[in-house]
């Protein structure tokens, strides 16, 4: 396993989006979708503490955070990452988009740059994802990247589990 933080933060690549590492000067588009424990920040200078806590997390090998960014104008329009279990191989990956890029086509590459990298790049051994059961698009984006329910929790929430059909290839 290769945990983070590493040597140099990575940036995927694909046709449409960039995952990348956080500026501050992405601050103020990401309030409306900064969390951290659950918690949502209202004003700049409280996403600005959860993004130093995310920082934080990565720097201790606890998670790994990118800005989903548009390639074109490299505006940060969503973020996704794995935020607990990579010690033991396995992590637990999540992501929100801005309302106004919502059904663009953006999530479904972003989630599959960051699953090929925690799989290929971390080297988990197991990915999954936690949503509310009334969260129809997060589940059927979910089941769309080969995610199967596994589990049902407390707080009418459900758990995924990663299962591709045929592993992917380097």
């Amino acid at each position: 396993m290769k945990l983070p933080p590493y040597e140099i933060f990575p940036s995927l690549v694909g046709e449409k989006i960039v995952l990348r590492q956080i500026q501050d000067s992405d601050l103020q588009d990401l309030i409306e979708i900064s969390y951290y424990d659950a918690i949502k920040a209202k004003t700049k200078q409280e996403a600005a503490e959860m993004q130093a806590k995310i920082d934080n997390d990565y720097l201790e090998g606890n998670s790994i955070h990118w800005g989903i960014a548009d390639k074109l104008t490299n505006k940060i329009v969503g973020t996704c990452g794995y935020y607990r279990g990579l010690d033991k191989g396995a992590g637990e990956l999540g992501c929100v988009l801005l309302a106004q890029y919502r059904g663009q086509g953006l999530m479904t590459p972003a989630m599959q740059l960051a699953i090929a990298f925690g799989i290929h790049t971390i080297g988990l051994e197991r990915v999954w994802a936690v949503t509310t059961k009334q969260n129809d698009k997060a589940i059927q984006l979910l089941t769309r990247l080969h995610f199967v329910k596994v589990a049902d929790l407390e707080e009418d929430e459900i758990e995924l589990e990663y299962r591709a059909s045929v592993k992917e290839t380097d």
